[in-house]
């Protein structure tokens, strides 16, 4: 119930991964006909209609079992995303159990975070958008990031309120 969301939404977002020189792929371990028929299903009634990313039929489960998503109980493949840069090195796994869907809004940071990193050899901290301080992956670099305050908006309110009262102490 859930893949044709996730499905829809990686289709709709495929342009804003090519501004990224990054591309789509789906693959499943249904068969070719099988997409074809959700594709030729309209979005209002499950299907998937009009793609903007290739579909790969895994029928033989050999890509699902490679990538180390298939549920042998099941032999179905979990929701697995893999970034693959262009030298052919995973740089990023994800899998999740069935009931829940992956963000295309996420995948998409990650993407332009590994780039990054790439480009200027600088590490992307945690929820780094493109625009936000990096660090020089140093010791002295992380001394920098960490005394220009940018941990400052992390945490919750309760570890503000235990900072806030170990500096009354």
């Amino acid at each position: 119930f859930v893949c044709p969301t996730e499905i829809i939404a990686f289709s709709e977002a495929a342009d804003k991964f090519r501004e990224h020189n990054a591309e789509i792929i789906g693959c499943s371990t249904d068969t070719e006909e099988t997409h074809l028929a959700w594709i030729r299903t309209s979005r209002k009634r499950g299907g998937l209609g009009e793609m903007n990313i290739p579909l790969v039929a895994d029928v033989t489960k050999d890509i699902a079992a490679q990538y180390g998503t298939l549920s042998n109980e099941i032999g179905i493949a979990f929701r697995g995303t893999f970034i693959i840069n262009p030298d052919g090195v995973i740089e990023s796994t994800s899998v999740l159990n069935f009931p829940v869907g992956r963000s295309v809004e996420e995948q998409l940071r990650l993407i332009q975070a590994l780039q990054f990193v790439a480009e200027h050899g600088e590490v992307c901290p945690v929820g780094w958008k493109p625009g936000d301080k990096t660090m020089i992956p140093t010791t002295d670099g992380s001394v920098e990031y960490f005394a220009s305050g940018a941990t400052e908006q992390l945490g919750t309110s309760a570890e503000k309120e235990d900072d806030d009262e170990i500096s009354r102490l």
